[in-house]
C-alpha cells in the first residue's frame, strides 16, 4: 500500500464529513445519510484491489 492511497481515503473522508455536516445543519438528514453511504462505497471500491493483494499474499505465505 502506498501513501497516495492513504491520502485519497483521508481526503474523501474529510469531504464526506464536511458535506454531511452541512446537510445535517440544513435539515437534509436523508441526503446526509446517502452521502455518507456513498463515501463508504467509494472507499471500499478503492480498497478492493488492496484487499485482494493481501489475501493473495496470505495464500502464498501459508501455501493454500
Amino acid at each position: 500500500m502506498d501513501a497516495g492511497l492513504i491520502f485519497k481515503v483521508v481526503g474523501i473522508g474529510l469531504l464526506v464529513s464536511v458535506a454531511c455536516q452541512i446537510l445535517s445543519k440544513t435539515g437534509r438528514e436523508e441526503q446526509s445519510m446517502l452521502v455518507s453511504v456513498a463515501g463508504v462505497v467509494i472507499i471500499m471500491l478503492m480498497l478492493v484491489s488492496e484487499i485482494a493483494d493481501l489475501l493473495q499474499t496470505i495464500r502464498t505465505l501459508f501455501g493454500l
